[in-house]
């Protein structure tokens, strides 16, 4: 190994110094000319010189693998022999960890590269862009939706929909618009999702955008079948019998005309029961035509602070009667007391009854062998969000699962009687005042309706 040796380098240099600085000295001492004594002197000071060299050229291997990792260079490899010793490991622990960093960078930019192909790809517009508007990302969907090739900043989207603009800088996290295009004649309706990023202190918007006008025509399209379906099957069910019994009438009373007679008792009798099944189910079809104008004008809030404790108060007093003929027991419960509303409170009392009345009414259906003590609850309280909620829960037979999921459709009904109408005009009632309302059951467990505010 030689002098390859680092130790031995080390320990051979320290010796010519060493001996160097020794007959410097004797040369000194020795009154030696002086050319002599500078040049061991200058000997001693090129020994001392590049022992420290030899130093620091462990320093700046050091510096240097330091300098690599900061700046991501991971080019360089260092020896694994020829020093001997500690230096051998040092050596082999620097390649260690720069093929560590290797690997790592490698499979960030693996995994870089694999998200942005999945950003590129992905069928819904994602668009990313800071403060000034200057787009970082867009991806293919996005630049097929705004029909541009490249985009450096969102005012240029101002040719495509100033609206849309105005969105995207309006929009804060978590929240999401609705805005319709109408480009060379097509009608695009897109659906904007917003979050606010932070970056190295820099704030970012990120959004999606969705072309949805053909999920809307579709949903459309079967709102309208669904609705023409159940008005032809109300209409049908009121008007043909009525149309029968006008037949038949209309038959009775020209048979009577063709016969020339008196008519008598009992054919009065038949013809004033025609007349009054016709009456009847023509003030059922006026009801009905009553009820769906009802749920096509609703009328706007008039907003104010409700005491809860007020409105419930209200409830039991209105429906006191029916509770006591009904041998339904009723609760209240309010936490705190004093919960307030903002709220139209003939409109959320209108809830209110409709709720209690279809409690009743399936408490009222319930057979003796179901009947465990028939109980109504009136709940209000403040959920996690500090929103307030009013609860109407009863202990009745409860509703299966696929009519839960239909109970809010204009004119469903699981009732025997009834129209379909309430439950729609409580959550319209609802979407009124930006709140929501859901219900949730099982059978034989009860029915539990959430009004949250």
């Amino acid at each position: 190994m030689g002098f390859k040796d680092f130790r031995l380098r080390v320990i051979s240099r320290v010796v010519l110094l060493t001996l160097t600085i020794s007959v410097l000295v004797y040369l000194i001492f020795s009154q030696t000319y002086f050319v002599t004594v500078a040049f061991v002197a200058g000997l001693v000071v090129y020994q001392v010189a590049a022992m420290v060299n030899l130093l620091e050229n462990t320093n700046r291997e050091v510096i240097e693998f330091l300098s690599s990792i900061r700046y991501d260079d991971f080019s360089q490899s260092y020896q694994l022999s020829g020093r001997g010793g500690t230096f051998d490991q040092l050596n082999n622990e620097f390649n260690k960890v720069i093929q560590n960093f290797k690997n790592i960078r490698n499979e960030k930019e693996a995994e870089y590269q694999y998200l942005k192909n999945i950003i590129h790809h992905i069928g819904i517009g994602i668009l990313s862009f800071d403060k000034k508007g200057d787009v970082q990302i867009i991806n293919t969907a996005a630049k097929r939706l705004f029909k541009v090739n490249r985009l450096r900043n969102i005012s240029k989207l101002e040719s495509f929909s100033p609206e849309l603009v105005e969105h995207l800088h309006q929009l804060r996290t978590g929240s999401k618009a609705l805005v319709r295009v109408r480009d060379k004649g097509e009608i695009v309706q897109l659906a904007i999702y917003a979050i606010e990023l932070y970056l190295k202190g820099e704030e970012f918007k990120l959004v999606t955008v969705q072309n949805i006008q053909s999920e809307l025509e579709e949903k459309e399209m079967e709102a309208w079948q669904n609705l023409i379906r159940v008005l032809t099957h109300e209409i049908m069910n009121s008007v043909t019998p009525i149309s029968s019994l006008a037949n038949t009438v209309h038959s009775e009373v020209d048979y009577i005309k063709s016969e020339d007679r008196a008519v008598s008792k009992d054919e009065l009798e038949d013809i004033g029961m025609a007349v009054d099944t016709i009456k009847r189910r023509s003030e059922a079809l006026i009801r009905f035509v009553s009820d769906f104008r009802n749920l096509t004008h609703m009328p706007e809030p008039n907003l104010s602070h409700v005491k809860v404790a007020e409105m419930f108060n209200h409830i039991q007093i209105l429906m006191n009667h029916e509770f006591k003929s009904s041998n339904i027991k009723f609760n209240t419960k309010l936490e705190p007391e004093s919960l307030i509303v903002t709220a139209d409170q003939e409109l959320i009392e209108q809830v209110l009854i409709n709720m209690v009345k279809n409690a009743v009414q399936a408490l009222q259906e319930m057979s003796e062998e179901e009947n465990r003590g028939k109980v109504i609850s009136l709940t209000a309280y403040q959920n996690n969000n500090n929103r307030p909620v009013i609860s109407v829960n009863d202990n009745g037979p409860g509703i299966d699962k696929d009519a839960l999921d239909r109970i809010f459709i204009p004119f469903f009904t699981t009732k025997r009687t009834g129209s379909g109408i309430g439950l729609s005009l409580s959550r319209q009632i609802m979407r009124k005042h930006k709140g929501t309302i859901t219900a949730n059951s099982s059978p034989g467990e009860g029915t539990t309706f959430n009004l949250v505010f």
